[in-house]
């Protein structure tokens, strides 16, 4: 049975592995855009039929502006990287909702909401770009997915080792100790710094993105100096699923030289 659950967990990391094309390293995903892309569709749908959708104001209109041109920098930077047809089963949507969360997220396959509550932290079309870079990159490297697939090693991991310790004899007390440690520890050794990766990494092709687009990558570093001054209880870095503000601010700092060096290479080297 030990030799089987080894064998199981082995052979899906064997095939589940993808490429993320813009780092080119390989990536944990059990998911494909046709199981994934159809329910995000779906469920995108009913979230716009059960919230208020904004439209016909000048913020609606800058939410579709910027997403169009993001859009549009994305198309140019996977043509001229090799991957043409990369976005052919992307149906991009740009919606404006009423709601005081300072939030805004992009479901996979291009569905994005912006809440009116985080207009009042990006300010212009260019603080727009920074965040809509961001949520686009995670679903241009598949992030959602990685995190299922994440969380389904995850509990792979915790069947096996309940099997192993079942299998020797273990006492219900060991095994319940052994769950409560497996829990904490593949949370916040694995799981949680996962996701501030990928945040990290939203952060720099969202850059990338912005800049192709003709918008100021040093915008960035304002957009979460504003934001850090929101003040308000954040846990520490090790327990969150994202950077700390600071950390961001200075990493996004490193970063914006090189964004618009990759703006450079498609002739833009001026911003708004």
């Amino acid at each position: 049975m030990r030799k089987f659950i080894s064998g199981l967990i082995f052979a899906v990391l064997v095939v589940s592995c993808s490429t993320n094309p813009f780092t080119g390293k390989s990536t944990l995903n059990f998911q494909s855009n046709d199981q994934i892309f159809p329910t995000a569709f779906a469920e995108y749908d009913q979230f716009l039929k059960e919230h208020k959708v904004i439209t016909g104001t000048a913020d609606a209109e800058s939410i579709k502006r910027v997403g169009q041109r993001i859009a549009k920098a994305a198309e140019r930077w996977f043509n001229a990287n090799g991957y043409e047809g990369y976005l052919k089963d992307y149906r991009w949507e740009y919606n404006l909702v009423q709601d005081e969360a300072v939030n805004a997220w992009c479901m996979p396959g291009g569905k994005i909401v912006f809440y009116t509550g985080i207009l009042p932290i990006t300010k212009t079309d260019t603080g727009i770009a920074v965040v809509m870079g961001h949520e686009v990159a995670h679903a241009l490297a598949n992030h959602g997915a990685q995190r299922m697939s994440a969380a389904t090693l995850q509990q792979y991991g915790a069947l096996a080792g309940n099997l192993a310790l079942g299998m020797s004899g273990s006492s219900a007390q060991t095994i319940e100790l052994f769950n409560q440690a497996y829990g904490i520890g593949s949370q916040v050794g694995v799981m949680l710094p996962f996701s501030r990766s990928h945040e990290s990494e939203a952060d720099a092709i969202g850059l990338r993105l912005m800049a192709i687009a003709g918008y100021n990558p040093e915008e960035a570093v304002k957009l979460w100096q504003r934001m850090s001054q929101m003040g308000g209880e954040a846990p520490p870095e090790i327990m969150s699923t994202h950077p700390s503000n600071e950390t961001r601010i200075q990493n996004l700092k490193q970063l914006v030289p090189a964004a618009k060096q990759e703006a450079a290479k498609f002739g833009v080297t001026s911003f708004e």
